[in-house]
């Protein structure tokens, strides 16, 4: 992905250097690893692995320095912000005719809160929309290379756009009614509803990224292979048997791989939104 030398996004809120204080404990062995790949389900539902008892702050906790890989990552995703923010803005005006609203992204490292709960490199990035934030631990994509092996400056632009496509999901209406639906239900129905707004979000990320080569020409040779990859390997069905455990579907909240790829490529292959309908289908 061409991105070095283009424009960074101003929505960006840095907490890497606040706070000061120590790293809270870790949770090492299989627990460790098993609440490892919970926080890499990426999406807007964290109440499942997060304590959404908290007062809602921004304070942070610094984890060790800041590393040249950390100003790095920084540098990247605020250039990609800066892309969803015009690729969407296009979008809302030429398909929907009307104006987006650009969310802010929290990078930190460590730990931090907010509205929705603490969040720490255990949790995974997510979009938290009473702030309408996306939340992003820097050190998050060494995790997404060499314990995923889902590798590649692509593959951490579909992180950032999947995040990004859950706030359009927001400014759209769509999270507000579905969480309400999903309130009224069982947690298997529940599930099933929170399985259609990722893979929605995985097509609206595949809409950005047909948008953003169009009007870029960022991408480079292997880099779709790069974002198939990283939805390959956080699916439902493929994290848990590499946590060592039995497929459930009725516990999926996210989709399979094959649907997570499938998605994608649809809002790639389109380019429109309204082919991003994983609400009326039958068909996930």
């Amino acid at each position: 992905m061409k991105w070095q030398g283009r424009r960074g996004s101003s929505n960006i809120e840095d907490r890497r250097r606040r706070g000061g204080g120590r790293r809270a404990g870790g949770i090492g062995g299989i627990a460790g690893v098993l609440i490892l790949l919970a926080g890499l389900y990426f999406g807007v539902d964290v109440s499942q692995f997060v304590d959404l008892g908290g007062s809602g702050g921004s304070q942070s906790v610094q984890s060790g320095e800041i590393t040249p890989a950390d100003e790095r990552a920084a540098e990247f995703v605020s250039v990609t912000l800066a892309d969803t923010e015009e690729v969407w803005a296009t979008i809302f005006r030429e398909q929907l005719d009307r104006t987006y609203e650009a969310p802010t992204l929290v990078l930190f490292k460590g730990q931090t809160r907010s509205a929705c709960g603490g969040a720490s490199a255990a949790t995974g990035p997510f979009y938290c929309p009473p702030e309408r934030k996306a939340f992003l631990d820097t050190e998050f994509f060494t995790t997404l290379e060499q314990r995923l092996g889902a590798g590649g400056d692509f593959a951490a632009a579909y992180v950032v756009a999947h995040e990004i496509a859950h706030h359009v999901q927001n400014e759209l209406g769509i999270l507000g009614q579905v969480n309400q639906l999903r309130a009224q239900m069982n947690e298997a129905d529940s599930n099933e509803m929170s399985v259609r707004i990722e893979l929605q979000a995985d097509c609206f990320s595949g809409v950005w990224a047909r948008a953003a080569q169009e009007r870029f020409d960022s991408l480079e040779r292997g880099d779709i292979a790069e974002a198939m990859n990283a939805a390959a390997q956080i699916g439902d069905d493929t994290l848990q048997r590499n946590a060592g455990q039995r497929v459930r579907p009725h516990t999926f909240t996210h989709g399979t791989s094959e649907q997570r790829q499938r998605w994608f490529a649809r809002g790639l292959e389109s380019g429109d939104l309204s082919q991003c309908d994983t609400f009326s289908t039958n068909r996930l």
